[in-house]
């Protein structure tokens, strides 16, 4: 497992005044961890910061946006990036759900100060509060339209909302525990989710109703991601044709991250298994690289890429840490993680 270079602070912010000093550790398994710091002394003529590592760290190409840090002895570097801007004012407290609108004007976030809201992403400005969950709202995001927003919350309800008025248009029922995620098929007509009471639901929005459990599997699904399936996949067939209300499911697979271990594929139109993949610990989110690709994280820091043509064994297994992955995003040739550190 490579080792773990980190600058344990805000950056960004520590080193923005004409001197001020960030902490820096870099961890490799099995050996004592390195620790150090970057610190800046002032501008350079071309406005970028000064900035110098301490004994054991090398400050490589330093931008005003960026600092190349490297650890000569563990053979490391890592670019750490500032943010491009920050809204501190959303909420009060952490953020555990946010998503953006296609078209990228709009923000949506929920909270555990207990709210979620609506803002303009180019400023932060708060457009409107969502109100009519019981409890917490875990999951949030917007359908493909930008304009309708699709949550689920701690008191097992799944809502839609119109980002236009914060009316709440729809609520699904049917859930007997919290719901941890949810997932969309194609524009909309039809949305999933996932819950504490271990099923996966197949809903029809027209008519606010519950289609199909799509796996009921004994223990809680932290997190969903429905995928086209490569084409020399078998996703079974269903035991009965599928409703007229159910659009988008066909060629379709559901993941399923578990929190008995278990990553399980299914069919999304004929309900029937596909694969299932036994972790290290428990499974918090899934995503997919493309229909032959998939990421999974898990509570004690692991991030597994599957074939889904052959998931005996890993493509990949990375380790930055031993801290859970929360959430898994594709990105260009690659893509996002963030961990509970």
């Amino acid at each position: 497992m490579a080792a773990t270079l980190r600058i344990q602070s805000d950056w960004s912010r520590a080193l923005s005044r004409d001197e001020g000093e960030a902490w820096l550790s870099c961890r490799s398994p099995g050996k004592p961890t390195l620790y150090g710091s970057v610190t800046r002394r002032g501008l350079g003529s071309d406005g970028v910061p000064d900035i110098v590592a301490s004994e054991g760290f090398v400050a490589g190409e330093v931008t005003k946006k960026s600092i190349l840090i490297s650890c000569p002895h563990e053979n490391v570097s890592t670019k750490f990036l500032a943010p491009y801007t920050s809204f501190c004012r959303i909420h009060q407290k952490s953020i555990t759900c946010l998503d953006i609108s296609s078209g990228g004007g709009l923000g949506v976030s929920t909270s555990t100060d207990g709210t979620m809201k609506i803002w303009q992403a180019a400023n932060g400005e708060i457009r409107r509060l969502l109100e009519g969950h019981v409890y917490d709202v875990n999951c949030c995001r917007f359908f493909p339209s930008g304009l309708v927003v699709l949550s689920g919350g701690m008191d097992a309800q799944l809502k839609i909302w119109s980002a236009e008025d914060a009316s709440c248009v729809v609520t699904f029922k049917g859930h007997k525990g919290g719901i941890l995620d949810t997932a969309i098929v194609d524009r909309g007509r039809n949305v999933l989710s996932c819950s504490r009471d271990g099923t996966a639901r197949l809903w029809d929005c027209g008519k606010s109703a519950c289609l199909g459990i799509i796996a009921d599997c004994g223990c809680p699904v932290n997190g969903i991601a429905m995928g086209t399936a490569d084409n020399s996949l078998n996703l079974g067939t269903p035991e009965k044709p599928p409703s007229e209300r159910e659009v988008g499911t066909e060629g379709k697979i559901l993941l399923l991250a578990r929190e008995d271990k278990k990553l399980q594929g299914v069919g999304l139109q004929s309900r029937q298994p596909v694969f299932l993949f036994v972790g290290s610990d428990a499974f918090n989110c899934c995503t997919f690289l493309s229909s032959t690709y998939i990421l999974a994280g898990t509570q004690d820091g692991n991030i597994y890429q599957l074939d889904v043509r052959n998931t005996d064994a890993p493509v990949q297994v990375i380790h930055r840490s031993g801290a859970p992955v929360l959430s898994l995003l594709p990105y260009r040739d690659g893509f996002i993680a963030s961990q509970g550190n």
